[in-house]
């Protein structure tokens, strides 16, 4: 599974940018897991931000879904950060 994310806005209005593929991962179970839910709670349309705040684009396996801060559920949260820290 390969999952990318990229991360929007801010106050500096950095793009960031992380991939992780976890086909050879022994914990690649707990990633699908995790993706899916992230997946699940995502929206088809970039929803609107609050001013300074990240936006997301959540992508796994070619399907794409947006996300916000605030309004990440735990899921979201999770994977970004994990993408975000280990991918490159």
């Amino acid at each position: 599974m390969r999952i990318q994310v990229r991360r929007t806005g801010g106050f500096a209005g950095i793009e960031r940018r992380a991939e992780v593929d976890t086909s050879a991962r022994p914990d690649a179970d707990a990633w699908r897991v995790l993706a899916e839910a992230a997946l699940a709670d995502g929206r088809d349309e970039p929803p609107a931000g609050v001013p300074d705040g990240f936006s997301y684009a959540i992508t796994v396996d070619g399907r794409t879904v947006y996300c916000a801060d605030p309004r990440l559920t735990q899921a979201q949260r999770e994977l970004i950060s994990r993408v975000l820290k280990e991918g490159a």
